[in-house]
């Protein structure tokens, strides 16, 4: 058989419906938070934007559970628009206050979620970083403002490993029971040349294991590993040559909960995948009488859902619902 499988193996984390998480980082991280999102699960997804390389990421996390912030320090005007160095693009604002609320809400917003999740998911995109001239300060994001405005360069791995290590501990001080999962994102960043990607990940790849072997609470999800080495095949990118597409990205969620959801997590996935299936129907004839049956016996099944395992259906219940009045 021409092909090498990645076993990841079960974990010991376990994670129950009812556990919080919190993913930050590239969109990779984007990806595994909305499937725990469309999973029912209490999870903050990346609160402050995709966010590439991990001095960004560390520096966000650590605002979060500090009082001493001073992002409204690294603002930028352009094209009528206020930025912040330190967020995506999509957190901006005409007005400069009113961007300093925001960022404020979300620190508030991501330290009441680390006070309470299990589990917060880091994935690291690149090891490439953009150094702001005027503050020596690498930048999450340059907004598009002119080049000459930055340093590119590849962040050392000493850097990235002490700065790393030192917000992990301060979040194992903050939360005690807050698990870490570290992944390198599978997408590639071919912009950089594929020879800088390589270079890239690599440090990225070596920054994960030095973590994960000298921190008890880090753990190492092989994403990375599974895109590569296991799927290794071009059909498993979309037309960008860039990113996973959503069969690979399946592949990597069911490895995801085979190694860290508990039993009857995976139940749960299963029997909400059939219920996700019935919600997205759509039927030829929607007063027909055979519909009419269809939706009052989903209803009962997520009724059924909500009563077996604590999850909240309300939303669904009431589309449902609102489908059988309009037909009525």
């Amino acid at each position: 058989m021409f092909r090498t499988e990645v076993h990841v193996p079960a974990s010991g984390l376990d994670l129950s419906l009812q556990d919080g998480i919190m993913t930050i980082g590239s969109c990779f991280a984007e990806v595994i938070g909305r499937r725990l999102h469309d999973s029912k699960v209490q999870v903050m997804v990346n609160p402050f934007g995709t966010i590439f390389n991990p001095l960004s990421v560390s520096k966000l996390l650590r605002g979060a559970i500090s009082q001493q912030r001073d992002f409204d320090k690294n603002l930028v005007q352009h094209n009528g628009i206020w930025y912040a160095y330190d967020l995506h693009s999509s957190l901006s604002s005409p007005n400069r206050d009113e961007l300093i609320t925001t960022i404020t809400g979300l620190l508030d917003t991501t330290r009441k979620a680390l006070q309470q999740a299990k589990l917060l998911i880091i994935t690291l995109g690149t090891s490439v970083g953009y150094r702001l001239l005027s503050s020596g300060e690498v930048v999450a994001n340059c907004h598009k403002i002119p080049a000459h405005n930055f340093n590119r360069e590849l962040l050392p791995l000493d850097t990235l490993q002490q700065d790393m290590e030192s917000t992990l501990e301060q979040l194992q001080q903050f939360n005690p029971s807050l698990q870490v999962l570290l992944t390198v994102s599978p997408v590639r960043h071919i912009k950089e040349t594929i020879e800088v990607n390589s270079v890239s990940k690599s440090i990225l790849r070596v920054l994960c294991h030095q973590l994960s072997a000298n921190q008890e609470q880090v753990r190492y999800f092989p994403a990375y590993e599974i895109m590569l080495d296991d799927l290794r095949d071009y059909r498993f990118y979309g037309r960008d040559m860039v990113h996973p597409t959503e069969v690979a990205e399946d592949y990597i969620w069911e490895k995801f909960a085979q190694a860290y959801l508990n039993q009857e997590f995976r139940d749960f996935l299963q029997e909400w995948e059939k219920i996700r299936r019935a919600l997205s129907h759509r039927p030829f004839h929607p007063a027909s009488e055979a519909h009419q049956k269809f939706l009052k016996n989903t209803i009962a099944q997520l009724r059924q859902l909500n009563s077996r395992y604590g999850i909240d259906t309300a939303e669904e219940e009431q589309s449902l619902i609102q489908q059988l009045t309009n037909q009525q």
